[in-house]
């Protein structure tokens, strides 16, 4: 199953059907892969449809063009299901449930029954060790962190984790999904938060005690960092495209890892996250998204 000097995986299983794992699905999908993603239930599935579906159209807004494949086409690749077994015929698997510790030990206890022996396990975690994770597999060598970005279809860069025990070979065949899925990866040591979100996190969090402490309105900021940083968006209105909830426990994540006060989570990001305004996906965070802004 040779691709040019890497290894073409014929089937890949993604583990949860949120922003991250339909986005994964979808580039997957569009890239020729069998794609099987699994999630609890059918009405998370079926959500999962309809967002693969937007988000092809939406493609060729941001693209200026017309997508090489249609939604029909896309959809035909992926299937469907809530019952991990059908992960027996993956050589790779992508996973992107939740930044929760016990979230996580029952996925991979899962996985670990049902997937062949020389099965990839890819992580796709915001701050959790991916040293941490491999320990809940009996493959820890064939365990790789992929920190995929939000969109994933139009992000080109790939953060590459390696854990304590990833094999050379492992990061090699990670390499090889990735430029097959027309990405490049980044390799990075492990610690919580990698490299990225260490930075991230710290930033977005800061952002938000500016909000809280009345400095600055969230436009105000967010104009900051965009007309004298030159960045596409600005702090705040990253935060909301990843998920306030997402950040929220990546940041508890990083602040029990290294007990660093540096890294505790701000009051007011709490609350917006208790009371369910967690960004885009919900319509509104620091920005209202309801009717589609």
């Amino acid at each position: 199953m040779k691709e040019g000097q890497g290894i073409r995986f014929e089937k890949v299983g993604v583990i949860g059907a949120g922003v991250m794992g339909c986005g994964v699905a979808q580039n997957l999908a569009q890239t020729g892969h069998s794609v099987l993603l699994i999630d609890l239930g059918e009405k998370q599935l079926e959500r999962a449809r309809q967002e693969i579906r937007q988000s092809i159209r939406m493609q060729s807004f941001f693209k200026k063009s017309k997508p090489a494949k249609s939604a029909s086409e896309v959809l035909s690749r992926i299937q469907f299901s809530d019952d991990y077994s059908i992960c027996s015929s993956a050589d790779f698997v992508i996973e992107n449930v939740v930044e929760k510790w016990e979230v996580k030990q029952s996925v991979y206890r899962r996985l670990n029954s049902v997937c062949p022996p020389g099965c990839i396990f890819g992580v796709n975690t915001s701050a959790i060790s991916i040293t941490r994770i491999a320990s809940l597999t009996r493959r820890p060598e064939r365990v790789v962190g992929m920190h995929f970005m939000n969109p994933v279809p139009l992000k080109p860069v790939v953060e590459v984790i390696r854990g304590h025990h990833t094999s050379d070979e492992t990061i090699e065949k990670a390499q090889a999904l990735l430029a097959a899925m027309g990405k490049e990866g980044i390799v990075v040591n492990d610690m919580p938060g990698f490299v990225s979100n260490r930075v991230l996190m710290l930033t977005i969090n800061e952002a938000i005690f500016l909000v809280q402490d009345q400095v600055a309105a969230p436009e105000v900021i967010d104009r900051l960092f965009k007309q004298c940083f030159g960045h596409a968006m600005g702090p705040l209105e990253t935060g909301d495209l990843i998920g306030l909830d997402t950040i929220l426990y990546s940041l508890e994540v990083l602040y029990e890892s290294y007990n660093d006060d540096k890294f505790r989570p701000c009051p007011l990001l709490k609350k917006m996250v208790h009371a369910g305004l967690h960004g885009r996906k919900s319509g509104q965070g620091f920005y209202n998204y309801e009717g589609g802004g």
